[in-house]
């Protein structure tokens, strides 16, 4: 369970990126409570993963996440630059958490 709550922890650090880069500064009412409302949310579950996961682990695969899929999506949605090597760089960090996953063992 702990690892799921991380996971969609990590999803809505997505998604936070996103409402900040859509506030505008936090100058835009709406997407500034969303922003503010999916970075709670994602704090929230993660320390919620922290009862059974080591704090290490988990803000590394939180973080992870975040970025991986916040850079993906910038280049597939926001028309960042996409190359190879951001690519390349962005499968490291998903290595970096899975293998993260595998050598924890399991949680609670």
């Amino acid at each position: 369970m702990s690892w799921t709550l991380l996971v969609v922890a990590g999803v809505l650090e997505i998604a936070f990126a996103f409402g900040m880069k859509w506030s505008a500064g936090f100058s835009r009412f709406w997407p500034s409570v969303y922003a503010v409302a999916t970075g709670l949310s994602s704090i929230v579950l993660l320390t919620l993963s922290l009862r059974a996961l080591p704090v290490g682990t988990a803000y590394a695969v939180w973080t992870g996440i975040g970025a991986a899929g916040t850079a993906t999506l910038g280049m597939l949605w926001l028309g960042e630059p996409a190359s190879l090597a951001r690519a390349g760089c962005i499968a490291l960090i998903l290595c970096g958490v899975v293998g993260l996953k595998l050598v924890s063992g399991p949680a609670a």
